[in-house]
């Protein structure tokens, strides 16, 4: 719970992920089964630069092979790390998305919990 505040705290909102959401029409519909995870990653600087509408489509679609979704991401300021929403079956499969993407895993946690302000 307090790495989720702190989160909150200290990331910004990136534009190249604001400007380009993922396409919704690549992933299956949710399943009632499927869980929600938090996907932490760290990157070498520079490397997020060159994320851009083709990439986004092919992740996705690798995603989909497995059954996982991309809700939304943010990163830090210097976009050396990002804090990723995924929707999938299990871990494994959000892990076998990453793998297929070719993306580094920090951490996954499983957040089925949603806490809102109002």
């Amino acid at each position: 719970m307090k790495r989720l505040l702190a989160l909150g705290s200290i990331l910004i909102f990136t534009t190249a992920f604001a400007a380009d959401p993922p396409n919704q029409s690549a992933a299956p519909a949710q399943k009632s089964t499927d869980h929600r995870y938090l996907v932490e990653r760290t990157f070498p600087p520079g490397a997020l630069a060159g994320l851009d509408s083709a990439t986004k489509r092919k992740v996705n679609a690798n995603n989909a092979t497995v059954g996982v979704h991309w809700v939304e991401s943010y990163a830090n300021a210097d976009e050396t790390k990002t804090f990723c929403i995924y929707e999938g079956p299990s871990e494994a499969a959000v892990r076998k998305a990453a793998e297929l993407n070719k993306l580094p895993v920090d951490s996954i946690t499983e957040v089925p919990v949603t806490l809102t302000p109002r």
